[in-house]
């Protein structure tokens, strides 16, 4: 009988949400982390890449929104999906199980890049030379004589 009220009165779900405040660190850190990331989700840390994003899994979530990443407070609100490592990538999009750290299938060679985020749209982004002049260029007023 208690059981059905307690349902009947959401308190279950009122303790999945102390549960996952208890997890995210408490109150303001809950409502800082819904202030960057628009959600709060809880589970398993599943482990770190080198620019600090955190990888988590929680298989209670529907399939497909049961792995995410939270990113590092480095990157502050200007954080994109180009800041994800491949290796996580592939994990994040099911195309392994395995975390990077435990698959052996994926070798790291002297020859392959570090992984960078996409910089097009700031000011690192890359612009070629040209030796073309432009078609359109800018009008510059005279200057005033006086």
């Amino acid at each position: 009988m208690s059981n059905s009220i307690a349902k009947i009165l959401a308190l279950d779900k009122l303790g999945t949400l102390f549960n996952i405040i208890r997890q995210n660190g408490g109150i303001r850190a809950s409502l800082y982390k819904l202030y960057r990331q628009d959600e709060l989700k809880d589970g398993k840390l599943v482990g770190e890449d080198e620019f600090g994003n955190k990888y988590y899994e929680n298989p209670r979530y529907f399939y497909g929104r049961n792995r995410w990443v939270e990113y590092s407070d480095n990157f502050n609100m200007n954080y994109d999906g180009s800041q994800v490592t491949p290796e996580w990538f592939g994990w994040l999009h099911y195309k392994t199980d395995l975390p990077p750290f435990n698959d052996p299938a994926r070798p790291k060679y002297k020859w392959m890049a570090p992984a960078s985020e996409n910089l097009s749209g700031t000011t690192g982004q890359y612009v070629p030379y040209s030796t073309t002049r432009a078609k359109i260029e800018p009008w510059i007023p005279p200057k005033k004589s006086q």
